[in-house]
């Protein structure tokens, strides 16, 4: 006899063989409400050893969730049948779910949460917790939703993580006593991190139009592209490659680059200030909107905060070396050169960041102009534009950034063109008071309001310090820099992104310290500075907390996609059937999320009638594919552009509507146009770049 048929056996023994009336009434309530159950003994331990007892429910709750998280992935990967799905005659007691059988999720669960209470504590109620778990894991064979082998399996690996995370409590409380901090900030990064894997993974957010253009790159690597520098694209190339092209395989980048920009802040914190200085700087850029959304979402301000933070470490080191010779200059001669190639060393690999922060987005040039104002007008730090250091950082920024010259060389400088197109320089001097109050207003959104007056206040009253006025030359003028050109033309939210670093800093060595020392009025400004920041970031990930509707939800143009592509598969593989099918839009973000969500990743076009330039045209187009057929896709409910009507023999309109999962609301209307016979096209120019 096989195992499977071993399994069955003992299904159909606990599921009927041992039916009876009072197991049909308690087993579906250990099932649905063990809680119940559980809830007089926690209670009993926290009257008892009430320490303790929080740290074990913390363990608890930790093991819960992340065993939760982990079998839900499992399910996906042995995608195993509930027997009530598949077996006759079984005695069902609840509803039978359509979700995969192994392992049980319940069963996971229940060991998780009761394991911690049993390891940690040695009184002989701990054994209430295992009898419970055990309940639970029997009563989903009993009811007829899982076999024998699905609560065992699950129960082990309930255990298994539970064990994990008692281990690294063990661990952490041990490191605690000698690197409070750095304990701290490893903890904290790690249960962040894994909490973006599980929103990227079970979370409502599709890939966003940028994440696909970039992914769209990726296929086709390059010197550079028309918009960006090639950073991001080598980057998702390098995830993709081992982790397939799929959500996780691109974000899972977002969640390294938040990681290591934190660690890199809190290393730049302690030098500038102190340890306490440089954990809360590594810990708050976790928890401002702004910088949050980039630990998810994989757009270029990922890497970017990283480079941004890296090169102000290594240009902070550099001058602390040559400052360091200077004052070491009367030693003897053996002594200085350590020193100097020390120096230099840093100095190079300032030069390659910066170059890698380029090749990423262009605002990273704004770091020579923060870095000359601050060499220039510091008197102490004047003399190092007397050596040699900042030239060859400088050089090789440039040699690291060359690939985007040569590119543009032979692409008629259109990254050039559409730069000069972004900052409005063809419009010339002009004054807009609305696009400056919407870009001051986005500024108090993304940061929020509390925490944008005291970075303001921390920068400006540590400013004279030599640690302060690093901090400020690298924080006021870029700021104000996207302040003056938010007056002559509209200046996204996110640019002046690099200028809150420092002020993040700032932040944390002066406002917090006035936090354990100041007035309680103060402590309570600070305190609600900071909690209003976390609500914020809350809300920006779970926007129906707050019953948010269209536009008002930041996370609304992230939805809807996935719904489109699966609509478009379905489509797609009727025609193709027929005759060669392509798909093409006239939005580079349509044409972008529909390669990614269509099945098997189809190359895809995007037609021009006059819009701004995009990487799409300077890509092959369709003009070739004669007598294909194809489908044309228009957010909303679109009118049919006349050249699309003559390029083709026959159109049909359909009208495909997104909603929420709940049905309560509608995302957006697509329009899909099903193309026969294509003819050809005659395309135009860009309107703009």
């Amino acid at each position: 006899m096989s195992l499977p048929e071993v399994d069955t056996l003992i299904f159909f023994f606990i599921n009927r063989e041992i039916q009876n009336r009072l197991f049909d009434i308690f087993m579906p309530f250990v099932t649905s409400k063990a809680y119940l159950l559980l809830l007089p003994f926690i209670v009993w331990f926290f009257l008892k050893e009430r320490k303790q007892a929080i740290i074990v429910l913390v363990i608890g709750l930790a093991s819960l969730a992340l065993s939760d998280w982990c079998s839900h992935m499992l399910k996906h990967i042995f995608e195993r049948p509930r027997p009530c799905n598949i077996l006759e005659g079984v005695h069902l007691l609840v509803g039978c779910s359509g979700s995969y059988s192994l392992p049980s999720n319940h069963a996971v669960n229940a060991f998780a949460f009761a394991s911690p209470f049993y390891i940690l504590f040695k009184n002989k109620l701990r054994y209430a917790f295992v009898i419970i778990a055990f309940l639970v894991a029997f009563s989903r064979v009993y009811i007829g939703v899982h076999y024998p082998s699905d609560v065992l399996v699950g129960a082990l690996f309930g255990i298994m993580i539970s064990l994990f995370i008692v281990n690294l409590y063990n661990y952490s409380s041990t490191r605690y006593k000698e690197k409070p901090y750095t304990t701290i900030l490893f903890i904290f990064l790690l249960a962040i991190s894994l909490f973006r894997i599980y929103y990227i993974t079970q979370g409502p957010l599709d890939l966003s139009p940028d994440e696909a253009h970039y992914w769209e790159w990726s296929r086709r690597l390059d010197l550079s592209y028309y918009s960006k520098g090639p950073m991001i694209a080598y980057l998702i190339y390098m995830s993709t490659s081992i982790l397939g092209d799929s959500v996780f395989g691109i974000r899972i980048m977002a969640v390294i680059f938040s990681a290591l920009s934190s660690i890199f802040l809190y290393i730049l914190g302690k030098r500038l200030y102190d340890e306490q200085a440089g954990l809360f700087s590594a810990i708050l850029i976790q928890l401002i909107p702004l910088f949050s959304a980039f630990g998810i979402l994989f757009t270029i301000d990922s890497p970017f905060i990283f480079f941004w933070i890296l090169s102000l470490f290594l240009f902070y080191r550099s001058m602390f070396d040559v400052q360091r010779s200077t004052k070491n200059s009367e030693l003897s001669s053996d002594e200085l050169p350590i020193t100097h190639h020390s120096s230099m060393v840093y100095w190079i690999l300032l030069g390659i960041s910066i170059g890698c922060g380029l090749l990423t987005k262009y605002t990273m040039a704004l770091f020579y102009l923060s870095a000359f104002l601050f060499l220039l007008l510091l008197k102490e730090q004047r003399r190092i534009l007397l050596t040699k250091g900042p030239y060859v950082a400088f050089f090789i920024s440039l040699i690291v950034f060359s690939p985007v010259i040569i590119w543009n060389a032979h692409h008629d400088w259109v990254t050039f063109k559409h730069t000069a197109g972004q900052v409005h320089m063809a419009e010339g001097v002009q004054i807009s008071l609305k696009s400056f109050f919407e870009f001051f207003g986005s500024q108090l959104g993304v940061i929020t309001p509390l925490l944008f007056i005291l970075m303001g206040i921390s920068l400006w009253k540590l400013r004279n310090q030599r640690e302060g006025s690093f901090l400020f030359w690298f924080s006021i003028p870029i700021v104000v820099f996207f302040l003056l050109k938010s007056v002559q033309g509209k200046v996204q939210a996110n640019w002046a992104l690099p200028g809150y670093i420092t002020g993040i800093i700032a932040f944390s060595a002066y406002s917090i310290k006035r936090f354990y020392s100041g007035r309680k009025s103060m402590k309570i400004f600070i305190g609600t500075a900071v909690l209003f920041a976390v609500i914020v970031t809350s809300a920006g990930h779970y926007p129906s907390l707050l019953n948010l509707h269209g536009k008002m939800d930041p996370t609304n143009r992230l939805r809807g996609w996935k719904e489109l592509g699966a609509e478009v598969t379905t489509i797609y593989k009727e025609m193709s059937e027929v005759r060669p099918t392509f798909i093409f839009s006239d939005g580079y973000q349509i044409s972008s999320e529909l390669a990614f969500y269509v099945k098997g990743h189809p190359f895809t076009y995007c037609v021009n009638f006059g819009r701004r330039m995009n990487q799409y045209d300077l890509w092959p187009g369709f003009n070739n594919l004669l007598h294909y057929d194809a489908i044309f896709v228009k957010i909303g409910d679109a009118m049919l552009p006349d050249q699309i009507a003559h390029a083709f023999e026959k159109v049909e309109k359909r009208v495909f509507m997104v909603y929420t999962k709940d049905k309560f609301r509608k995302i957006r209307d697509y329009s899909l146009f099903l193309c026969n016979d294509f003819k050809g096209i005659k395309e135009e120019k860009p309107g703009s770049y």
